[in-house]
């Protein structure tokens, strides 16, 4: 067996259809879109989400809540999570480069878990739980602007 010789496996390889060439073809006249219509219109597009004329599924659907364009997110850090770093002065910048927080958002620190040793926490915003207890544990919590 030679390289020349490889073919595709029968049945594998299929032939476009060739539209608007003819009766002969099968595919002339209307050329497979059909007689009037939206898709027989030149520059008709299906847009995402349309059922044919029915009710969208989106508009099907009933609509509840709110979203609030206001709302600030944050970087959320427990004090549990701080407490395995080994290292007396924990920045936003730290907790960057060791991948405990990822996306560019202001980081607030919560007061779940428990402190041992004092620690220095810069951070943009503390719970009141967690200043309680990074200052019990003789540590300071810093905001930063």
């Amino acid at each position: 067996m030679n390289l020349s010789e490889l073919k595709p496996a029968y049945g594998s390889r299929k032939r476009r259809k060739r539209i608007g060439r003819g009766p002969g073809s099968g595919h002339g006249d209307t050329a497979t879109r059909g007689h009037k219509g939206h898709g027989a219109r030149s520059g008709w597009r299906r847009r995402p989400g349309f059922e044919g004329g029915q009710m969208p599924l989106s508009r099907r659907v009933p609509k509840r809540g709110f979203t609030n364009v206001f709302r600030k997110e944050w970087n959320i850090v427990n004090l549990e999570r701080l407490k395995e770093l080994r290292v007396s002065e924990i920045t936003y910048e730290l907790l960057m480069e060791k991948g405990i927080i990822k996306k560019d958002l202001p980081l607030k620190v919560l007061g779940t878990g428990k402190l041992s040793k004092p620690l220095v926490i810069k951070a943009h915003k503390f719970s009141k739980q967690a200043i309680e207890k990074i200052n019990a544990a003789g540590g300071k919590a810093e905001e930063i602007k």
